[in-house]
């Protein structure tokens, strides 16, 4: 039997890690099957494998950590912390401190939650064009407007554009109602609801009536050279070749663009191939240019998304294993 004893700095930060109803440190617990309970301001670990303590030890030793720089401990926070214990990389969670993307239209701060999102957004601070590539879960597209939102208040550009290719999954867009606008609408929803959240519904209708948002359909910007803006497009996996090569030459003078896409949802027929996997190939050694790949680590999303995502990702890794085994 190993124990190991953990002081709290107060009151405060005891009841943030172990959290309402013990809910945050029963995670832990049972995430590496030790024991942990409270006495006075101390914290005690115990269990059959010194290995698990230490791990446990680890974990609620970064929660605190995390209390003591202001951050709200939440499900996410626990969840993260003990994946990256197990990755032996949980130091790395305290270079997020201190990094707010945005403040929203309700005053949230908007901050990144994984060590992924916090070199992402440095990633598209830094280059002119950034791809991000992951499941869904990851922030891709909400980072992703909330440093648009803040580059245009900065006065940083003149112009926010948001687009997205619309690609029937299923649905067909004859049979949709109204014009060609309201027919892309229901596709172009996550980026209106993200500018919503940001500049509020007054602010964002009276910016683009004046032009200074726009969120369009991947079709509206052939053509175009997009000068002093800041450009998202996202679903980018849908793209072909052709749309692709089109939308990243549409890049013009102090302007910067960011690629959103995740390979494994891919909705072109299966004649076309996607011009975000050849892209990623083509520009991986151009200046400038960066690629951030998220994992199910980054997924910041309910924790069943998280299951998804890596329940897929181990099944088509074996399945590719098999066909190889098939094959030889």
């Amino acid at each position: 039997m190993a124990d190991i004893t953990v002081s709290m700095n107060s009151t405060e930060q005891l009841r943030a890690v172990f959290g309402d109803f013990d809910r945050n440190i029963n995670l832990i617990q049972k995430a590496f099957a030790v024991t942990i309970f409270s006495r006075g301001s101390d914290v005690k670990i115990t269990g059959d494998d010194e290995p698990s303590v230490a791990k446990a030890e680890k974990a609620v030793k970064t929660l605190c950590e995390s209390f003591d720089r202001g951050e709200n401990i939440e499900e996410q926070n626990v969840r993260y912390a003990i994946a990256m214990v197990n990755d032996g990389s949980e130091g790395e969670i305290a270079s997020m401190s201190g990094d707010c993307v945005c403040v929203s239209y309700s005053g949230k701060p908007i901050k990144p939650k994984t060590v992924g999102q916090k070199k992402y957004c440095d990633m598209i601070r830094k280059n002119t064009i950034t791809f991000g590539v992951g499941p869904a879960g990851t922030g891709k597209t909400y980072l992703a407007v909330a440093l648009a939102v803040t580059a245009f208040k900065q006065k940083q550009v003149q112009r926010i554009i948001l687009t997205r290719p619309a690609v029937e999954a299923g649905e067909k867009l004859g049979f949709l109602p109204g014009d060609l606008q309201n027919k892309v609408d229901p596709y172009l929803r996550p980026l209106y609801d993200a500018l919503f959240e940001m500049f509020g519904q007054e602010a964002f209708a009276r910016l683009s009536e004046h032009g200074a948002i726009e969120v369009a359909p991947l079709a509206y910007m052939r053509g175009r050279t997009l000068d002093d803006s800041f450009i998202i497009l996202d679903e980018a996996q849908n793209t072909t070749r052709e749309q692709m090569k089109m939308f990243l030459t549409r890049l013009g003078f102090n302007s910067k663009m960011v690629i959103t896409g995740d390979i494994t949802q891919i909705d072109l027929p299966e004649a076309k191939k996607s011009g975000l996997i050849e892209a990623l190939k083509v520009l991986k050694n151009v200046e400038d240019i960066a690629q951030n790949r998220f994992t199910e680590k980054d997924v910041v999303r309910h924790k069943l998304v998280q299951d998804i995502v890596k329940a897929y990702d181990d099944y088509h890794g074996s399945a590719k294993t098999e066909r190889g085994a098939w094959r030889n």
